[in-house]
């Protein structure tokens, strides 16, 4: 079954090319599209530091899917995993997911930090970050995933 879903915004400014590294200081605005959205779709969101932001990866939307396992970043030192075990772009659905900070409210713009999307990305949602979502107990993740990110942010 398909799913149509309608970009509530777009990312603006910020970098103009996905680069694969230091997304920390990355400064962009979110404008939510006034035709859907007035200013009491982001009441309260001045009480928080940090929003979640679901996005579309629209750029190389040629590029082929993978579907299977591959090296990360073709490293042949990192292992083979799974899409499924790795936040690459080339999803089956090209759905981004970020958490990053909130900067300032402008209206229905919302100016963020570490957003790792570029300039016209879709934004599919926003969620507030909480907390009480962040994983309970200890987290685990494989060494080649902190060397990936050792430098994303």
């Amino acid at each position: 079954m398909p799913i149509i879903m309608t970009p509530i915004g777009y990312v603006r400014g910020g970098r103009k090319e996905a680069t694969k590294d230091h997304w920390g200081n990355n400064r962009s605005r979110i404008e939510l599209d006034a035709g859907q959205f007035g200013p009491d779709a982001v009441a309260g969101l001045d009480a928080l530091s940090h929003i979640e932001v679901i996005f579309y990866f629209h750029l190389h939307a040629d590029e082929p899917v993978e579907r299977g396992a591959r090296h990360p970043r073709d490293r042949a030192d990192w292992p083979a995993v799974g899409i499924f075990a790795q936040r690459g772009r080339m999803r089956p659905n090209r759905i981004g997911l970020s958490v990053c900070r909130i900067v300032a409210m402008h209206g229905t713009g919302i100016e963020v930090e570490g957003l790792d999307a570029v300039d016209g990305t879709p934004v599919l949602d926003i969620k507030p970050y909480w907390s009480a979502n962040a994983p309970r107990g200890p987290v685990r993740e494989p060494q080649w995933a902190r060397e990936l990110m050792s430098n994303y942010w």
